[in-house]
């Protein structure tokens, strides 16, 4: 079955190589890899206008075209999978994404070229769940403030920081991401208040976790982190309402998706010091622009989207791609692809 995979700035195509000799044994393939063109930074900028605009917003990859060949598998990251590229696979059987998030392939034109489109999930629970952790701790002893001072020549005697062991957090969603974060936090001792719907009470229980309304983990927590998914209904719920509900001392925390919160709300209590902090890896503009007003508050610890960006999640993502596309060679189709049903109604 040949392969092309698709290296960016954030996981190289030899991780999937890897993976695919691996799991798929040393005489699979052919395999062959392509590189998307352009920086770091204008990758991050593409990716970010395909979570809001989809695959046919992003510009095209003439390097993806002129590589895709006879390929039968795409495995891609970040790169845009529009209809032209799908168009010009001709043996295309499906395309396997090293990530949850299918937003820069064309599902639609895949369907009715009848390639499938499959994701990964549970590839940066642990690196996600970790950040969320770091953000914590620096925003609540002023690490990275503290560390911009002393490098810049300064000294001085901050206020008393705040522990998280017996503090209370409030995780506002509790998949893959949650249990990790919750695992971690057990040492700590914490009060652990779960806002999830579609969580099970017993599976809750096994990480010494109560079930709260949305209102009670923002009006009790010392720290509320934001893990849930982006839907039609969670889409900025997380508003002005909520954050008055905060404690002055506590912390809010956004590893998930921007467009979960009303950042101008957000704005409006940190500014005003209504809260104590708040760490965000998130944004609704990617990268952040220079004269960003995010830069200039003294209260929030920043970080470039980059949760799931580290050693371990390269090797998880690869690794599943591999896995799903040993299922197609295995059986002839993706059990779990996006467009699974509608492949089956052809």
């Amino acid at each position: 079955m040949e392969t092309l995979v698709v290296g960016d700035h954030f996981i190289a195509a030899r991780y999937y190589v890897d993976a695919l000799r691996e799991v798929c044994g040393e005489d699979f393939g052919p395999v062959r890899a392509v590189d998307w063109a352009g920086s770091r930074s204008e990758q991050h900028r593409v990716q970010h206008e395909m979570e809001w605009h989809g695959a046919a917003g992003a510009p095209s990859a003439p390097e993806l075209l002129d590589a895709v060949g006879e390929a039968e598998v795409l495995a891609v990251h970040f790169a845009p999978i529009a209809g032209a590229l799908l168009e010009a696979g001709k043996r295309l059987k499906a395309v396997v994404v090293a990530r949850a998030g299918l937003e820069n392939v064309d599902i639609e034109a895949a369907t009715r070229l009848g390639v499938a489109v499959s994701g990964v999930s549970g590839r940066n629970a642990s690196g996600v769940a970790e950040l969320a952790l770091g953000m914590m701790l620096s925003e609540s002893r002023g690490i990275a403030r503290s560390d911009a001072l002393l490098k810049g020549g300064g000294w001085h005697e901050p206020p008393p920081g705040t522990e998280i062991g017996h503090s209370t957090v409030g995780m506002v969603g509790f998949g893959q991401v949650g249990r990790q974060l919750a695992q971690r936090l057990a040492g700590f001792q914490v009060r652990l208040l779960v806002a999830d719907p579609y969580i099970d009470p017993a599976d809750l229980r096994r990480y010494d976790g109560e079930s709260a309304s949305l209102a009670d983990v923002f009006r009790l927590s010392d720290y509320v982190v934001l893990q849930a998914r982006l839907t039609p209904e969670t889409e900025r719920f997380i508003n002005a309402e909520l954050f008055g509900l905060m404690k002055p001392s506590a912390y809010f925390v956004n590893v998930a998706r921007s467009r979960l919160v009303d950042y101008d709300a957000l704005y409006a209590t940190l500014s005003a010091g209504r809260i104590a902090g708040a760490g965000l890896d998130v944004y609704d503009e990617e990268p952040l622009p220079p004269d960003s007003r995010w830069r200039s508050l003294p209260n929030v610890t920043l970080t470039p989207h980059f949760g799931g960006d580290t050693i371990q999640t390269n090797e998880n993502s690869a690794r599943l791609v591999a896995e799903t596309v040993a299922e197609l060679a295995a059986t002839g189709r993706i059990a779990r692809a996006a467009n699974a049903d509608a492949l089956g109604r052809k």
